[in-house]
């Protein structure tokens, strides 16, 4: 566990913090000033609990059952049966930085003093937190409206002393057992208390942060990797000239386009478009080389957009109903998931793409009649070797299964609870599919970086002079193991190896040591 400490206050947090505490292990701290926050707003649902009248959310049921009053002595049991009767998922186990995101978010609206929890139960959240404790929450049960209720549901669960959880071992066990195991008293809720840690877009925001983090890497990855690919295709870097990407001032595309002309500075292999390989002259490259930047640039635009809808979302406050300053506790709709939801589909439409372009590029360094002198599927010895030929149709694969994760979760909604919820956001199933989209997308990043490092090896070896930054990435990728033993070593190629490489930064790193920093 990473001993950094992320404390939470009343006026949310930042997307370094979320990845911190779900990825690893930093603990958490409540600030003084939640703790109080947290008493004065339970001070008013105390209050209005006491109150003859019914309060949605203090003293009633909820959603379609909202119109009946609850009294005194079932509240407690209310309270418990919301978090029993909605840890309703199915399927496989979410994956562990997902749930420590989520809780961790949670928290994060609970310590802003507008949901009327008692401070002894944000604390006990954070516990869970610091031991490491996991609750089991399951893939499906989101509509990504009225939060993500099931997943945040068996979180709740876990509070209870209920249901499994994962201890910090690995284990899963009875999650009674854990807490008993590491000194946590199991929480026992009052008023509103349950359904507060229920009501929140938590679990889609979480994992939009984490994928915003890891499609960053990739971008700046895949700059690499299509400078790369131009260098070993003989293309021009006339195309990434600063004046003309200032006469189309999309930001994205000028920063692509900057980080390619740095990683191909001092390269003997660009603006080769005279007959050196016994081709016809050329006048242009293939869009997938000459548009790089925009297609590039226009994903990170996207993924700028995408951050400042997670930035805004990380500053709320989600909870129906919300305790204000003034005293009041209102109904509200903010629960509804489709400010994230969009983003998260936009982010798989663009993942997409970017994994197309690299596609496109990889299928030219392996055609011996578009790739200007390189052997077939750079093959060492093409027909007793087939080269890096399955490298792309697996390459291919993943890109066919982004494109049918590009289809948008966010354009469907079904109507549950007796028609209350008639619109829903499906963000939870949008936030599921990116996850697996960006999975794949360093895949496929890693397989063109494979080929386009062994296209500018043959490169050299034709007596061409690559650029420093492409020679940094070819001696960072051999030391990463990516390639088999001797003088064979594309026969087996660790495509896997190379995936790690890219997913870990260590390409960016490695070409960075040349270059400076890239954007």
């Amino acid at each position: 566990m990473d001993m950094h400490t992320v404390v939470v206050g009343t006026s949310g947090t930042t997307a370094e913090d979320v990845v911190d505490v779900a990825r690893h292990g930093a603990r958490v701290e409540l600030s003084a000033t939640a703790v109080d926050a947290l008493a004065a707003a339970r001070l008013i649902v105390d209050a209005l609990a006491a109150k003859p009248e019914p309060v949605y959310g203090v003293s009633t049921g909820f959603g379609a059952l909202a119109s009946r009053h609850i009294g005194h002595e079932l509240r407690a049991q209310l309270q418990r049966n919301i978090v029993r009767s909605h840890a309703a998922g199915m399927g496989p186990r979410v994956e562990r930085e997902v749930v420590r995101a989520l809780m961790f978010l949670r928290l994060k609206t609970v310590a802003s003093g507008h949901t009327g929890v008692r401070p002894e139960v944000a604390q006990t959240m954070a516990d869970l937190l610091n031991a490491g404790i996991t609750p089991v929450v399951h893939e499906y049960g989101s509509l990504g409206c009225s939060g993500d209720l099931a997943p945040l549901s068996h979180c709740a669960l876990t509070l209870m002393g209920e249901g499994e959880a994962e201890g910090p071992d690995g284990t899963v066990r009875p999650a009674g057992e854990l807490l008993a195991a590491h000194g946590i008293a199991p929480v026992e809720l009052a008023e509103k208390e349950g359904l507060a840690l229920l009501n929140g877009t938590d679990g889609m925001l979480g994992m939009l942060v984490m994928a915003l983090a890891d499609l960053k890497n990739l971008y700046t990855s895949a700059d690499i990797t299509a400078a790369l690919s131009l260098e070993a295709l003989l293309g021009t870097d006339k195309v990434l000239a600063p004046e003309l990407h200032a006469i189309r001032p999309h930001p994205g595309q000028g920063v692509s386009a900057d980080n390619m002309l740095r990683v191909l500075a001092g390269s003997g292999l660009t603006g080769r478009h005279a007959d050196v390989t016994g081709d016809a002259p050329r006048v242009q490259d293939a869009y997938s080389v000459r548009c790089a930047p925009q297609v590039n640039g226009a994903g990170r635009d996207t993924l700028d957009h995408a951050d400042v809808v997670a930035g805004r979302e990380l500053a709320s406050s989600v909870d129906n109903p919300v305790v204000l300053p003034d005293g009041r506790v209102e109904s509200n709709g903010n629960f509804h998931g489709a400010p994230v939801a969009y983003v998260l589909d936009f982010l798989a439409i663009v993942a997409a793409d970017l994994g197309s372009i690299c596609e496109r590029r990889t299928d030219r360094l392996l055609d011996k009649n578009r790739s200007h002198g390189l052997p077939p599927f750079l093959a060492d010895d093409a027909g007793v070797d087939s080269g890096l030929m399955i490298a792309q149709y697996t390459q291919a694969a993943l890109v066919s299964e982004m494109k049918r994760l590009a289809v948008p979760a966010s354009a469907d909604s079904i109507p549950s609870s007796a028609m209350q919820e008639d619109h829903v956001s499906m963000g939870w199933s949008a936030a599921r599919k990116l996850r697996t989209a960006v999975d794949n997308l360093a895949r496929i990043v890693a397989v063109e970086l494979y080929a386009a490092t062994r296209a500018v090896e043959l490169r050299a070896a034709q007596g061409l002079v690559p650029a420093p930054a492409s020679q940094a990435a070819v001696a960072a990728l051999r030391a990463a193991g990516a390639q088999g033993p001797g003088p064979d070593r594309f026969l087996a190629p660790d495509l896997a190896a190379a995936d790690t490489f890219v997913r870990e930064g260590r390409l960016v790193a490695a070409v960075e040591q040349v270059t400076g920093p890239l954007a």
